[in-house]
């Protein structure tokens, strides 16, 4: 029996999302093909029976999520169906009219205490504005006392260093920016993770260096592959996300971490650890960056662990590399914003950046907990006060083909090969965050991820 078109009286309620889900169905199965041209609104709203909202609700929904495509005047058209496209960003499109369970995006989870705390702060800071803050373009006179509070911070990540070598940068992605810049240049090889940061490929490319791939295990990066790896080439750089940041989840032992530190000494290269969770998990191992401090680059912020709306990051840099990073920090982005590292220091100062990071630490083992509990049937990749968890997918489901019917059922999850630094990772899965919905949702949300992994790629909504 043909998929497309459905029968007139055969959609279930809610009528848009039945009819784009069978939409999907037919692009899958074959019977709509990249190119082929769809009914207008008007008339398969006739045919079916249905208002013409509903049917442009339908086709919106899969607009978003780039299965089809359309404009005013020229028609609407099968764009690819998911799994044929190539790697894309983990976020969704999602409008604030769109009753969309959130978990693509990271995020810490947010409550009104935050308000509350960021609103107290700006009423002090009307008070009582140091000068260098609002009129000064010299960065060192600007940030000289975040950096210093910076120290402070960097104490609870597990860093102990000096205000010199640390740069207040404006969030995680100028820090990444200015360490690989620093580190390397032009043409000189990086090497990383199959499964890395989203954007660090892209920026590679951008900065006309090439990478290479390193195989992991439970443990992280392989070090023996990383070693034989080595020999024999001149690697500048290893980029990594040891601390559980990554979407597979995975943390990096103590004594591996120590031993990375040797290797890196052993071959010459540098280390580039990104820790943007900072503090989260109280438990973790130190940082990379305290077993080789001279030859690593470290950077952690505040916007994944207190408020994404903070965006001031830390960046420490090895002190022979003390000048030339500062050089570089100034042509990405001359300093970071003052406002934000105003913020950020007297929250440091007053116990509040303590206090926002426990009350974290409770709400993430919550949600870690629910989703503990909804997805115990599958061998999932989570931490007690992880940001998100890592759903491995079985043999009958493609990434693309998850994400597209979690979205059509209300929940947006974020595919691996979104992290993708090759075309064919090895590992398949789903990153899915936990910070954005508020519990009763997250519940659902993964409720409707359990049942989908459940039916094992079938299209369960067929019911004729």
């Amino acid at each position: 029996m043909s998929i497309w078109p459905p029968e007139k009286g055969s959609l279930r309620r809610p009528a848009y999302r039945s009819l784009s889900q069978t939409l999907l169905a037919a692009i899958e199965a074959g019977e709509l093909k990249p190119g082929d041209q769809l009914p207008t609104h008007r008339d398969l709203a006739f045919r079916l029976g249905l208002s013409v909202q509903t049917v442009s609700r339908a086709y919106e929904e899969l607009i978003r999520l780039d299965v089809i495509e359309g404009g005013v005047g020229r028609g609407t058209f099968v764009r690819t169906a998911p799994g044929m496209r190539g790697p894309s960003s983990p976020y969704h499109r999602i409008d604030s009219s769109d009753p969309i369970i959130d978990c693509s995006m990271l995020t810490p989870v947010l409550s009104d205490l935050h308000i509350e705390r960021f609103q107290d702060t700006l009423r002090d800071m009307a008070d009582g504005l140091p000068p260098e803050t609002l009129f000064s373009f010299r960065p060192r006179k600007a940030l000289w006392s975040h950096a210093m509070r910076g120290v402070e911070w960097l104490r609870y990540c597990g860093i102990r260093t000096q205000a010199s070598l640390v740069i207040p940068t404006n969030g995680n992605s100028a820090a990444m920016t200015v360490a690989l810049m620093t580190a390397a240049s032009q043409g000189d090889l990086i090497m990383t993770e199959e499964l890395c940061h989203h954007t660090l490929a892209a920026l590679i490319r951008y900065l006309g260096m090439r990478h290479a791939t390193v195989p992991s295990d439970e443990g992280g990066i392989d070090l023996a592959a990383l070693d034989r790896f080595c020999a024999g080439r001149a690697v500048k750089a290893l980029y990594i996300l040891p601390s559980g940041l990554g979407p597979t989840g995975r943390v990096m032992p103590a004594e591996r971490r120590r031993e990375l530190g040797e290797l890196a000494r052993k071959h010459g290269f540098l280390i580039i650890e990104n820790d943007a969770c900072g503090p989260i998990d109280a438990r973790r191992p130190a940082p990379v960056a305290s077993f080789a401090p001279e030859r690593s680059f470290y950077h952690t912020g505040f916007s994944k662990c207190l408020l994404p709306g903070l965006r001031l990051g830390y960046l420490v840099v090895p002190e022979a590399f003390e000048a030339a990073a500062s050089s570089r920090n100034l042509a990405v982005q001359w300093m970071a914003t003052p406002l934000m590292a105003e913020i950020a220091s007297r929250w440091v100062d007053s116990g509040t950046a303590l206090e926002l990071l426990r009350w974290q630490r409770s709400a993430l083992a919550r949600r870690n907990a629910i989703a503990a509990k909804r997805l115990e049937e599958f061998d999932i990749r989570a931490r007690p006060r992880g940001l998100h968890v890592w759903l491995p997918l079985s043999e009958g489901w493609t990434e693309d083909s998850f994400v597209t019917r979690a979205r059509l059922q209300g929940v947006a999850v974020a595919p691996g090969s979104s992290f993708s630094m090759t075309e064919n990772p090895a590992e398949k899965g789903l990153r899915i965050c936990l910070g954005a919905p508020d519990e009763k949702a997250l519940d659902h949300g993964l409720s409707v991820v359990a049942r989908l992994a459940k039916s094992g790629g079938e299209p369960s909504f067929l019911t004729i």
